[in-house]
């Protein structure tokens, strides 16, 4: 049986660079409104005050968002012609010729993963760089980060060497999906669904 692919994040090495987002859209040459991978930036905090002292509480980290081919993948569940399918390697993918745009996966999805393309008429989304992986190479996202924050591979050797841990905010509820996603926290991470911040740069997303 093949190795159910996945990827890793470690929040402490990403800046918010969004070099693993540009990558992505320039790989697959992805139309403006479409963007496979994005970065979301989530903040909060208050002032505290001291006598006539105010002190900042403030917090910041980023989240590079893609699909996670998930163990559950919902998307593969609602599609009606199924055009959205995964393989034996985990990966889920968009066969276009069956696809007649719908969209009910992209509204479904948690993660915004399957997305429209206007052009086409069909939706488009991750398959981790599946040409990339045949050649033995990584994925462009992963290859791009000059902080070496993302990473790839069989998600069991990831959750061995990282932890289990799938979800911080803004992320969902992993138990919706099961995503094949490892994630390093970072030292402010909220848990998700018990967050005091907001999404910063939700446009991008």
């Amino acid at each position: 049986m093949a190795d159910k692919l996945g990827f890793s994040f470690d929040q402490t090495l990403c800046n918010g660079c969004k070099a693993c987002s540009v990558a992505c859209k320039d790989k697959h040459d992805l139309p403006v409104g479409v963007s496979w991978r994005r970065v979301a930036e989530y903040s909060g905090g208050t002032w505290q005050k001291s006598g006539d002292t105010f002190t900042p509480n403030v917090f910041s980290y980023y989240t590079s968002m893609a699909c996670n081919h998930c163990e559950d993948p919902i998307c593969v569940r609602v599609c009606p012609t199924t055009a959205m399918t995964q393989g034996p390697d985990g990966i889920v993918s968009v066969n276009e010729d069956k696809c007649v745009g719908c969209r009910y996966c992209e509204w479904a999805c948690p993660y915004s993963a399957p997305q429209f393309n206007p052009a086409t008429g069909h939706m488009t989304k991750c398959d981790m760089c599946a040409d990339y992986r045949a050649e033995g190479e990584d994925p462009a996202c992963v290859a791009a980060c000059p902080s070496r924050a993302l990473g790839w591979g069989p998600i069991e050797d990831l959750r061995a060497e990282l932890g289990t841990l799938a979800a911080v905010e803004p992320l969902p509820d992993p138990a919706l999906t099961r995503p094949r996603l490892v994630i390093t926290p970072h030292r402010d991470a909220q848990p998700t669904g018990t967050g005091t911040g907001s999404v910063a740069n939700p446009e991008e997303l």
